[in-house]
């Protein structure tokens, strides 16, 4: 005997069995990395059209170097632990030229609202936080070429640093961190104003404090008590502690520095994604 033929399948049979399938995992988290990747790509693009920025951006850390460096090592007014002045305050410069770089990263994303990218990169599906992530590493990419610049003009000069190569990489490494956590801080601020000009504005009246409120140029310890209770919550003076012990071998902390400039980095990323959708309004 031949067999019944199958009863048709009703619609209800259907939605039966959509509700008893487990749903399929998204695999936008795994995805995540080569987002990030994608969006810090995109960003270093835009110099292969426009390199003027890094060669003007080198005026400014040359002079200090120049001027500023040889003139206080020939009058010795700064205790320095027997370290020429010069060298003393090389790695203060390179952290000081990454910070200037990444600090007004903000006024990027703020014409990225204005001619329409912003919204257009929000529909995606890539998370927020992996847009943050990806401009403050590409900020981060940026700085660790103007650090490359500042580093060959002080050879130039004749600042003994070291030449090791797993040095370098943390010397890398430290620049990196810490101007994903300046980049992503200018980003917050973006969220936060909304306008250019007053991120022009606030930018430019806390890039100086964060300078001159850490060890950039001159020991913690010559500073008034309270200056060094800035320095302590101020990230540049811990990367520039990690770059004087990897650059010139001097006392520092190593570890601690960089567990600082993670954190900070992680929380920077957190805060400007959480303000990312405010410029999109």
């Amino acid at each position: 005997m031949s067999a019944a033929p199958a009863a048709p399948r009703t619609e209800s049979a259907d939605h039966t069995d959509l509700l008893l399938t487990p749903p399929v995992p998204r695999a936008g988290w795994r995805l995540l990395p080569a987002r990030v990747g994608a969006m810090c790509a995109v960003e270093l693009q835009k110099l292969r059209h426009d390199r003027t920025e890094l060669y003007t951006r080198a005026v400014q850390p040359a002079l200090w170097l120049l001027i500023f460096g040889q003139t206080f090592t020939r009058i010795r007014a700064i205790p320095t632990g027997g370290v020429p002045y010069i060298d003393f305050m090389a790695p203060g410069i390179i952290a000081q030229s990454a910070m200037f770089i990444a600090i007004f990263y903000g006024i990027q994303i703020i014409w990225e609202r204005d001619a329409g990218i912003l919204n257009k990169l929000l529909v995606t599906p890539t998370p927020r936080s992996a847009l943050i992530t990806g401009k403050a590493f590409a900020a981060g990419v940026k700085s660790l070429i103007q650090a490359v610049v500042v580093i060959v003009i002080a050879a130039i000069l004749g600042v003994a640093l070291t030449w090791n190569p797993l040095r370098l990489l943390g010397v890398a490494a430290a620049v990196v961190l810490a101007s994903a956590f300046f980049s992503c801080l200018s980003m917050t601020i973006a969220g936060i104003v909304i306008s250019r000009d007053r991120l022009m504005g606030i930018g430019q009246a806390i890039t100086m404090p964060l300078f001159f409120g850490s060890n950039a140029l001159y020991p913690v310890s010559v500073m008034p008590g309270w200056l060094q209770a800035v320095s302590k919550v101020n990230p540049l003076s811990y990367q520039v502690d990690a770059l004087r012990g990897l650059l010139l071998g001097t006392p520092s902390h190593l570890g601690a520095d960089f567990a600082v400039l993670a954190v900070a980095a992680a929380l920077g990323i957190a805060a400007a994604s959480s303000l990312l959708g405010r410029l999109a309004r």
